[in-house]
């Protein structure tokens, strides 16, 4: 049985499938309905074969409805012989996030519910439309789609953008900085207060390894973004850990 799971992230999805309403159909088959003027023609046809490709190579089905005041509704389902192997995508202008998607379930196996939330947010928000146009929140969003499920699966969307990695980097330099607090010693003779580093480890490693490292590693196979927060993580650390040295310089110069 085909799976509606897009109504749960979205509040006006369900209106795609309020009624039916055939006579909004093409007459003849098309992997894409483009109500909405979202793709130019030259895209609309382009991504038809695209997807009529991917079909007859892996068996998945993937699907594009774009709509705003006027929808086929379940008359899609019928259209499209929609089964557990499809996806939905349907495109609305009309509310805050413009993407929606209907998953069978032996596609929801390979690709959980977290991968579809952060697709639908990454490229479905209105400051990524409103930058890189409807079109592409569509065409982006059908590429990490048919990326993953070639793949096998992914838990999930591949890539970094760069607002993402800013946010890595800060979290692992604020893990350093904890460490290198942690590790300053505080008794005479004493170099690195190991202990109290690892004391702190929970802290700074959620900060560092959890929300620095792991969605890098996870989205990217590229090894910059990962050399840039290994580092940041380690400058946080020395400059935390030699900070008490700054100050008394400061002091004894005053």
């Amino acid at each position: 049985m085909f799976l509606l799971t897009g109504s749960i992230w979205a509040t006006h999805s369900p209106r795609a499938y309020a009624y039916d309403n055939p006579d909004l159909l093409p007459d003849i088959p098309t992997p894409v309905i483009d109500l909405a003027k979202s793709l130019t023609i030259v895209q609309e046809e382009n991504l038809a074969q695209e997807l009529e490709r991917f079909e007859a190579e892996t068996g998945w089905k993937l699907r594009v409805l774009t709509q705003y005041d006027r929808t086929p509704g379940r008359a899609v389902k019928d259209f499209w012989g929609l089964d557990d192997k499809s996806v939905l995508l349907v495109a609305d202008a009309s509310g805050g996030n413009i993407l929606n998607f209907n998953v069978g379930d032996a596609v929801y196996k390979l690709l959980p519910r977290t991968f579809w939330v952060e697709l639908q947010t990454r490229f479905g928000n209105l400051y990524f439309v409103r930058e890189q146009g409807e079109d592409q929140a569509i065409l982006q969003s059908l590429e990490s789609i048919e990326t993953c499920l070639r793949q096998g699966g992914c838990r999930v969307v591949p890539g970094l953008p760069r607002e993402q990695w800013i946010l890595t980097l800060v979290t692992s330099v604020i893990g350093g900085v904890i460490c290198g607090f942690a590790a300053q010693p505080r008794r005479e003779g004493q170099i690195l207060a190991w202990q109290w580093a690892l004391i702190f480890s929970p802290l700074w490693g959620i900060l560092f390894i959890a929300f620095g490292i792991g969605p890098v590693v996870s989205r990217t196979s590229e090894w910059l973004p990962l050399i840039r927060n290994i580092s940041g993580f380690l400058i946080g650390a020395l400059v935390a850990y030699l900070s008490p040295v700054f100050s008394r310089s400061s002091a004894s110069e005053t």
